[in-house]
This record gives structure tokens, sequence and C-alpha cells, in this order.
């Protein structure tokens, strides 16, 4: 299994340490693991131009990291997008690099189960997970909240959302939930 983190922390911190301890318990079990951390690549946030399904189909018209994320996001079985919980929801900079793969779907549309969503422009495409940070003022509902839109957003990118971890738990919990789910 080839698990990328999508590191959407803005600093070193304690989030980083159980970036490398997992992907040590996951590499000893036998997957390939590879970390992008967004805070040392350059990306421009996505404009909404649509030029990537209109002018250049599959392709941004930034000439940034974007394409990386793309890259690796889309040969990866799971992308795991790991950030601290900030003001109720994930990091400025992880929505950022998520909303960059959005030339990774067609921008064609097609009935499933009864809701519209874009066609698939791959055969495949990763599972996605959540791990994140909580900060003191995140609540329940804040943790609710987030699993609601990544599985709306899972399910837009041809997914679903694996699971959603909190870095309470163990780094062998969150292992188990990647080899065993």
């Amino acid at each position: 299994m080839k698990v990328l983190f999508l590191n959407g922390n803005n600093q070193n911190s304690s989030l980083d340490n159980f970036i490398s301890f997992l992907s040590k318990i996951l590499e000893n079990r036998k997957c390939s693991v590879s970390e992008l951390k967004l805070r040392d690549m350059k990306f421009s946030p996505c404009r909404g131009c649509f030029n990537c399904w209109v002018k250049t189909p599959g392709v941004c018209v930034f000439k940034d990291d974007g394409d990386l994320i793309c890259r690796e996001f889309i040969h990866a079985d799971l992308v795991i997008l790991v950030s601290p919980i900030i003001m109720g929801y994930p990091s400025a900079i992880a929505k950022n690099a998520l909303d960059r793969v959005i030339p990774l779907i067609h921008p064609y549309l097609e009935d499933v189960a009864g809701e519209v969503h874009h066609m698939k422009r791959y055969d495949s495409y990763p599972e996605l997970a959540l791990l994140l940070e909580k900060m003191e003022d995140t609540d329940d509902e804040d943790i609710e909240i987030i699993r609601d839109i990544f599985q709306r957003s899972a399910l837009n990118l041809q997914s679903k959302l694996k699971f959603l971890k909190l870095t309470t738990s163990s780094p062998e919990e969150v292992a188990n939930a990647i080899i065993n789910n």
C-alpha cells in the first residue's frame, strides 16, 4: 500500500513527530510511505478559473508545486491529510492543497446514486483520510462538521473518507486503521 501524508501543519511541532513515528510503523508493515510538507512547498491557491478543465484539461495553469501534489495524490492508495484544527477547520494550507487536485477529475457531470458528481479522469483514485490535532477550542461539533465536509470532498474526488483520527489516538491505532480497514 502506498500512503501519502499531505502535511498541512504550519510549523514544526509534535504533529510532525507523530507523522514520523507513524511512518516508521507503516514502513515496518511493508507500506510505501511519502510525505509532502506543504509549508515547504510553493503553490498558489486555486483561483477557480477552471482552465484545468477547459483550456488545459487535467493541468493547472499555475506552474508550481501543485503539479507535484496532483501527481503524488493520484499515485497513492491512501492520502492522509494531516493538520491541526484551527478555528474549527484544518489549516488553510491543507485546504489549498486539496483544492489544487481538482484537475484530477473531469468537468463533466454524471448521476451517482441520485446525486450529481464530476466524472473520473483516471481509472482509480486513492482513499482519503484525516489525521487531525485538536486545539483547546476544538469541540465535538467541529469534528463532525469536518467529517461531513471531507466525506463530501472525498466523494467528489471519486473516493471515500476511510477514517478521521485525532492525534489523541496512538500511532499504532492509526496504523491499524490504515492497514485493517
